[in-house]
């Protein structure tokens, strides 16, 4: 899988039109994940005791604003390094190793990978083509084949 210029340049732009407003939008894409598959919520330690209100819960909207993060600037990376680098606050391998404890398998992936697509295209309709999600889906299936190949 190879991000063309044109692909990074359309996640770039697109986040861009989001990032003032990606807490709300990140947060979006997370409970979509929790309408779509309810019981994925007990995959999440940080979730598991807390009697807070998922769109209430800091540590919910600091995770999904991490993997929101992530998933633009690895349309980035792809194209400058060729690989897919997740920040100096942590590594692939802890991704893919946090990842396999959790249990977390194909289709949660890819229903992410489907919660992550509809928020964008809430979030910037006036930009949604076929292109913009064929964009970020590539983006999002370089990072996660980067961390299932840790697995």
């Amino acid at each position: 899988m190879v991000i063309t210029a044109k692909q990074e340049a359309l996640v770039v732009n697109s986040w861009n039109e989001m990032k003032d407003d990606a807490p709300t939008f990140a947060l979006k894409f997370f409970l979509r994940l929790f309408e779509i598959i309810p019981s994925a919520v007990k995959r999440f330690s940080f979730l598991r005791d807390s009697s807070l209100p998922l769109d209430k819960n800091p540590k919910l909207k600091a995770h999904a604003m991490g993997v929101f993060v992530m998933t633009c600037e690895a349309a980035t990376q792809l194209r400058k390094t060729g690989r897919v680098d997740v920040g100096a606050n942590t590594s692939v391998h802890h991704l893919a190793s946090v990842h396999f404890k959790a249990g977390i398998a194909d289709v949660h992936f890819e229903v992410l990978k489907f919660a992550l697509l509809e928020t964008i295209k809430e979030a910037v309709p006036y930009m949604w083509s076929e292109e913009l999600k064929e964009a970020w889906s590539q983006s999002y299936d370089h990072l996660v084949v980067a961390i299932k190949n840790e697995m």
